[in-house]
């Protein structure tokens, strides 16, 4: 089976059954030692720690670069998808994320400053026999679809759970 075939069957069953497309993602963090935490999803773990000026071992990202890592890597899943989608030939694809934080706000010494990113950059790199204006659609159905771009650009409510 293509990928394109997957996605479509995928879709399909999504129109079939709109409500298997309504998921919950969830994991319990938990610190293993020092500054270095571990998230399982599925069959896999997601690893986070800080660099020793944080009072980390350096033995993974930290959770600044894991978001932009995510905003990145779900731009490139989003990109290939709707590239099958949209019947669209790219043969490679290559997203760089960036993002601007002052860490003084998680820190307790920079009291104005905002705690998360003040500014994300993305540029994607698309190589393939298409024209321009395709990859622009491309790019258009990418930034109405890519759910981690959706998370960082708007106000997402949190709720906090109680503990048990």
């Amino acid at each position: 089976m293509t990928l394109s075939d997957r996605v479509e069957d995928l879709r399909s069953r999504l129109r079939a059954e709109p409500d298997r497309a309504r998921i919950t993602v969830r994991t319990t963090a938990a610190l293993e030692g020092g500054m270095r935490c571990e998230a399982p999803f599925r069959r896999h773990t997601v690893v986070a720690d800080e660099p020793p000026s944080v009072g980390g071992t350096d033995t993974a990202p930290n959770p600044l670069e894991l978001a932009i890592g995510s905003l990145a890597t779900c731009q490139a899943i989003t990109y290939q998808v709707w590239a099958q989608i949209l019947g669209i030939k790219v043969d490679r694809i290559e997203v760089d994320a960036e993002g601007d934080i002052d860490v003084g706000k998680f820190m307790g010494t920079a009291e104005g400053a905002e705690a998360g990113f003040t500014g994300i950059r993305l540029r994607v790199r698309l190589t393939g026999p298409e024209d321009e204006a395709r990859y622009r659609e491309l790019e258009e159905a990418v930034d109405t679809h890519c759910p981690v771009l959706d998370l960082v650009s708007r106000p997402v409510p949190v709720e906090r759970m109680p503990p048990g």
